[in-house]
């Protein structure tokens, strides 16, 4: 039941995100982030395979992609990232189809929406993007997804699921800091690898 969830939501989501045909964005600044992506993040991701047993969290990088690439380019390319671990990890299809699918595309779908929400409630300003859609949202995202997972897939022996949980709180902070960083950075730094930085919107003076 729960690998044909996982399917039927990778499928959907790379079927929405094709259909923005999202290779466009690589004819500008956004190849470098994403050639970045595809080798960095398979080494995270690869980590826990090569950790003790126990419960496997890991750093995400789903939130900063999105921030960095948008969500239609997020999905393909954290695609590829799933592909290289497969192929360079010990793991089967099937975990590498859920880590692509809980480590990946569910927190990145997530963050689009609190994206959406923050952009619509909140006034548009360098701190919100920062602290809000770096940080916080990643915080709140990473949270969900890991409490989310953890009730539909807890089997480690020996951990109560409530251990597990607070596993997943601290990670997610983890995953929050080094996002908000890389966001805060980028803003100063090298905006134009941000997609979805705009200065117009996130620098205008406010109305007097």
């Amino acid at each position: 039941m729960l690998m044909t969830l996982e399917i039927a939501m990778a499928v959907l989501c790379m079927a929405a995100s094709l259909a923005l045909r999202p290779w466009r964005m690589l004819r500008g600044p956004l190849l470098t982030p994403t050639l970045a992506a595809v080798v960095l993040l398979p080494l995270l991701w690869l980590l826990p395979q090569y950790m003790p047993n126990g419960l496997s969290i890991q750093f995400s990088g789903a939130c900063l992609l999105v921030l960095a690439l948008g969500w239609p380019l997020a999905v393909p390319v954290l695609g590829v990232v799933a592909l290289v671990v497969w192929g360079l990890g010990p793991s089967d299809a099937y975990a590498a189809l859920s880590q692509w699918v809980w480590v990946g595309l569910v927190p990145a779908t997530l963050a689009l929406g609190v994206g959406a929400l923050i952009r619509r409630w909140v006034p548009s300003n360098l701190f919100v993007y920062t602290l809000g859609r770096g940080f916080l949202a990643t915080a709140l995202v990473v949270f969900l997804v890991g409490v989310l997972f953890e009730v539909t897939h807890h089997q480690v022996d020996g951990v109560a699921l409530e251990q597990a949980l607070v596993a997943r709180w601290l990670m997610a902070w983890g995953d929050a800091f080094l996002t908000g960083m890389f966001a805060a950075i980028g803003v100063a730094f090298a905006p134009q690898y941000l997609a979805t930085w705009s200065d117009d919107r996130y620098l205008k003076p406010p109305a007097i």
